[in-house]
């Protein structure tokens, strides 16, 4: 028997002011798109904003519907919307962020793991790390690669 340990790394900061000037502004761009997600169901509006190597920021949002399978979520319509306007552009940051009927959360949330595969692929695709930028009103977890939030993960070499 082998044992593996593995580590993951994600800093926490305390304000948006600890934060590079275009970080905060991917910020401020995911907290916009959260405030016009279609979210009538759960009443949890998840705003998304990914950063361009070219430097072009593009937003998503959720978006529910009544047969649930259908919706899809923020992180998903802005990187699939960044891959298909700039297919050869990579991805360098997303920054995420939630609403819910008291404001903004306050702790962030990591993206569910379908988000997070669709991230990787993209990483994978570009060669490229994806920093990803977890905002909430009281702290703002960063970390330098989706990797960290799925360091054992599927990936195409396996389907050879």
């Amino acid at each position: 028997m082998n044992k593996r340990e593995i580590k993951s790394v994600l800093i926490d900061y305390n304000s948006l002011a600890e934060l590079d000037k275009k970080h905060q502004e991917l910020i401020q761009k995911a907290k916009e798109a959260s405030e016009t997600a279609y979210a009538p169901y759960s009443k949890f509006k998840v705003g998304a904003a990914v950063l361009l190597e070219n430097g072009e920021i593009i937003q998503g949002n959720n978006q529910e519907n009544a047969a649930y399978p259908s919706g899809l979520c923020a992180e998903r319509v802005a990187i699939f919307y960044a891959n298909s306007k700039y297919p050869n552009i990579a991805i360098q940051a997303v920054a995420i962020t939630a609403i819910t009927g008291k404001g903004f959360i306050k702790d962030p949330i990591p993206p569910c793991g379908s988000c997070l595969q669709v991230m990787l692929e993209s990483e994978k695709r570009s060669d490229n790390s994806i920093r990803v930028l977890l905002y909430g009103e009281h702290k703002i977890t960063v970390a330098d690669s989706i990797k960290q939030f799925l360091p054992v993960n599927f990936n195409k070499e396996m389907l050879k």
